[in-house]
């Protein structure tokens, strides 16, 4: 189910939604690690969205350096959104993948090399024909670092694209809030079903930062 809202809900409009989690997996269906932790100490977050977080988890997990992803939610205001409850437009949230890394191993930059890559930061509440809100491009921090790397590599990579004379960054940036997992099926999705839609792709323009990683798309 494809979301067409194209327009944020305000807090009095967005659906209610429940005090009960939906039901997700427990660990990782190809790392076999938990979702939810507990994760080695020194270990950090991230969370992006970058359209449909099939292909998008994909993309993360096959990286040297993250221990854990898991797709959800965030980014709204409806409390533990179901999927048919995102597609609607109606919860403010935003289709996400949270990365769970070894910063001695990736940096963070390099998670944002990724995530510029991989996808198209300038259609606003779109990616590519999955039109709506739900699949806005999105970077959620969580802590200053983070926002300060955020910003510079949007800056960074705007200019690359500007030389290529591709449009403007709609991304936003923000900060993290509550993080919703996606229901079990939504989890691994493309390593349970390996003929699955993927939706994502890139600009095909460098971006110059990160170092130590090669960027791949979905398919």
């Amino acid at each position: 189910m494809l979301s067409q809202k194209t327009t944020m809900p305000t807090p009095g409009s967005a659906l209610p939604g429940r005090a009960t989690p939906v039901t997700t997996d427990e660990v990782h269906f190809v790392t076999g690690r938990p979702l939810k932790g507990p994760h080695p100490e020194g270990f950090q977050t991230a969370v992006f969205g970058m359209g449909c977080f099939w292909g998008v988890e994909r993309v993360f997990w096959s990286l040297p350096g993250v221990w854990v992803t898991s797709a959800g939610y965030t980014g709204g205001y409806t409390p533990n959104p179901t999927y048919e409850e995102t597609c609607t437009g109606l919860t403010g949230h935003a289709e996400v993948v949270q990365v769970v890394f070894n910063p001695k191993e990736i940096s963070y930059a390099d998670l944002l090399k990724v995530f510029w890559e991989n996808h198209d930061p300038t259609q606003g509440m779109r990616q590519g024909g999955d039109i709506g809100t739900t699949y806005r491009s999105a970077i959620y921090y969580l802590d200053e670092a983070q926002r300060e790397q955020a910003e510079a590599s949007r800056d960074a990579y705007q200019a690359a694209l500007t030389a290529a004379g591709q449009g403007e960054i709609t991304t936003e940036i923000t900060p993290a809030g509550v993080y919703y997992f996606a229901e079990d099926y939504h989890q691994g999705y493309l390593a349970k079903n390996p003929e699955g839609y993927c939706g994502i792709g890139g600009t095909g323009v460098t971006c110059p930062i990160g170092v130590g990683v090669t960027s791949g798309s979905g398919a």
